[in-house]
């Protein structure tokens, strides 16, 4: 071989090798490429407001940049007021995609002392009977598979006595094998009181222990965990997998007021630096009866987009 020809030799087994080298770490980029997630929001933000203008308030979510929603409860009734199909549509219609779906685990019940809030003309609002999962779970399930839903979450259930969780724990793998034969992944919803001691025992960790891990998971709402002295990537490390989806929103240093994510004092970062051990899926913003809640939506997604999706 020429001096010549091993130049040329060596100058295009370099060009290769460096091209080899480029297209590697491009590889390796696209192996770890991680696809930025929808930021979804649960339509009980709008509780007060929602009703009166269904279609106005998904509009608007929607120019606000979420792409996802969780739907809950209504004064109207059903879907606000809408069959499961009817809904489907109007939200596909607004570039929204419908992932969720809230239902009660037993009829509901005011806490005691407590009153109904009020709602947009300063009455106390009225809810239509509501089905629930204790007596209606089938046509429950049946309906959240005809609007095409993944996922149907119980939002709450009596833990106020040891046989109230057991019932409620019966209901729960009730309700998640009919989930389960529909195509539904079927989650349950905390607030703070599963955390706090029921004769000895935590809720939380009843309904961990003797739900099945295949068919029940959980929807955990960072917030009220936190507010329960949880850390939910503790929680994340004890139970992986188990965390499809979770509510977001912020507290304020006394643990006792909800603010617009990134309003408050969560530090929600490192949270959302395990979201693959949780097995998150999907996240929903949510701020329980704000006084603006299309305000509230637009600082919350503002800091995730900021702060935590870039």
């Amino acid at each position: 071989m020429t001096i010549n020809n091993r130049r040329n030799f060596l100058k295009t087994a370099g060009t290769l090798a460096i091209g080899g080298i480029a297209l590697s770490s491009k590889a390796v980029s696209l192996l770890n490429f991680k696809p930025k997630h929808a930021v979804g929001i649960q339509l009980f933000t709008f509780f007060n407001v929602m009703d009166a203008d269904v279609k106005g308030t998904l509009t608007k979510v929607s120019a606000a940049g979420y792409k996802e929603i969780e739907s809950a409860f209504s004064t109207k009734g059903g879907y606000y007021g809408l069959k499961p199909k009817e809904f489907k549509a109007l939200v596909n219609g607004e570039g929204l995609a419908w992932k969720s779906h809230h239902v009660l685990g037993a009829p509901f019940k005011l806490p005691p002392g407590s009153k109904m809030p009020a709602g947009a003309d300063g009455k106390p609002i009225t809810i239509p009977p509501m089905l629930n999962l204790r007596d209606n779970a089938q046509q429950l399930v049946d309906e959240a598979a005809e609007g095409g839903v993944t996922y149907l979450v119980c939002a709450n259930t009596p833990i106020g006595s040891l046989d109230e969780i057991k019932q409620s724990i019966e209901t729960l793998n009730k309700s998640a094998e009919l989930a389960t034969k529909a195509g539904l992944q079927f989650c349950y919803h905390n607030h703070d009181a599963e955390f706090k001691a029921v004769e000895g025992k935590i809720p939380y960790d009843l309904m961990l222990a003797e739900t099945d891990p295949k068919h029940t998971k959980f929807e955990l709402d960072l917030a009220w965990a936190i507010k329960a002295g949880k850390d939910p990537v503790e929680m994340f490390k004890q139970h992986p997998g188990r965390f499809p989806l979770w509510h977001v929103k912020d507290l304020d240093a006394a643990r006792e007021t909800i603010l617009p994510v990134g309003s408050g004092t969560i530090n929600f970062k490192p949270i959302f630096a395990a979201a693959a051990s949780s097995g998150m899926q999907h996240f929903f913003v949510e701020h329980d009866m704000p006084k603006n809640p299309y305000a509230s939506m637009a600082s919350s997604i503002a800091y995730i987009d900021k702060k935590l999706l870039a």
